[in-house]
């Protein structure tokens, strides 16, 4: 099969296309012909050398695959050969075949192309686990965004704001900023030019958001801080701006401040099986009623792999980059 390997850490460009051999299916995992295969952040962190494959994963980027069931240990599942699926995979979406757990698949929703359906994995299973089970986002409660036009903030506002929820959103540009708002978000604030956490107060009457969905982190943390209201969630998904960040913990104590992060990729197949289901439950319908739906900014073919990282690396992007296999 074809697909793209990482020659050695480094720019865009050791991005390489290879022959590989079609890879085997264990116990419980399906073998999937692509269609698409999306591009993420996590990949060009992996292709810079810092952000290394789980043991026993793929050592070819990708993250979220569509395409259809060829081969596999169907036993116990819904699917069936021939079927066309979205998965979530720990990485080897860059290819013509690709392995994924059976309980990490999800159907293409009705009406969605096999390359809209393969920009949704990655970024909806994030967004679910870490605002809505991980920071509790609930009743009508707030959520402020940071990054809200990359796919992750693309997904976080639409899921929020289809679910009821006043949403904020950050992003680098007026332009971008009026991006985020036309998904769904009450404010776009452009962090060039506006302050953020100020912004967040007085849109709140300065009660304060209650959840941040941070991809940021370094000193955009004592700002988030600043701007949560009482027994207010910052879920760190990412660190942008750095590893290190002062924190004033007195604020923590006084108002029952809560920090937490996670990352998906190492997280056990029962774990994602159970991310998947409630997306199945409770967002799929959302896409089959036309609520929310894929945002897809380019589209490139497998060979220029390169090509769709750097434009990722440009940050002039709204949504989903992708790769167009079939």
């Amino acid at each position: 099969m074809r697909a793209i390997e990482i020659t050695k850490p480094g720019p865009a460009d050791v991005l390489k296309l290879c022959e590989r051999p079609v890879p085997a299916v264990k116990a419980g995992e399906v073998l999937i012909k692509v269609h698409a295969a999306g591009i993420n952040r996590p990949d060009v962190f992996q292709r810079l050398g810092s952000y290394a494959p789980p043991p026993g994963a793929s050592d070819l980027p990708g993250l979220e695959v569509a395409g259809e069931i060829v081969d596999g240990d169907l036993t116990g599942s819904d699917f069936k050969k021939g079927d066309l699926v979205c998965a979530l995979v720990q990485g080897g979406g860059y290819a013509e075949y690709c392995v994924a757990p059976v309980p990490q698949c999800l159907p293409v929703p009705r009406g969605l192309s096999a390359l809209e359906a393969a920009s949704l994995p990655e970024n909806y299973f994030t967004v679910w686990s870490n605002v809505f089970d991980r920071a509790h986002l609930r009743g009508g409660e707030t959520l402020l965004v940071q990054g809200g036009t990359s796919g992750i903030g693309v997904t976080a506002i639409q899921l929020a704001a289809a679910m009821g929820h006043r949403v904020f959103a950050t992003a680098g540009s007026d332009d971008k900023a009026r991006a985020c708002e036309r998904l769904g978000a009450e404010r776009g604030i452009n962090y060039q030019t506006e302050d953020f956490a100020a912004l967040a107060k007085s849109l709140t009457n300065e009660r304060g958001v209650d959840v941040i969905l941070d991809m940021v982190g370094g000193d955009y943390l004592p700002r988030e801080i600043a701007c949560l209201a009482d027994d207010g969630r910052i879920s760190l998904i990412a660190l942008l701006g750095g590893a290190k960040a002062t924190v004033d913990l007195g604020q923590v104590l006084r108002r029952r401040l809560t920090i937490t992060g996670s990352t998906l990729r190492p997280r056990s197949v029962a774990f994602k099986a159970a991310i998947a289901a409630q997306l199945k439950q409770r967002v799929w319908p959302m896409f089959e009623a036309g609520k929310i739906k894929p945002v897809i900014y380019e589209v490139f073919p497998l060979e220029q792999a390169a090509a769709a990282h750097a434009l990722m690396e440009r940050s002039t992007h709204v949504g989903k980059i992708m790769l167009q296999i079939i």
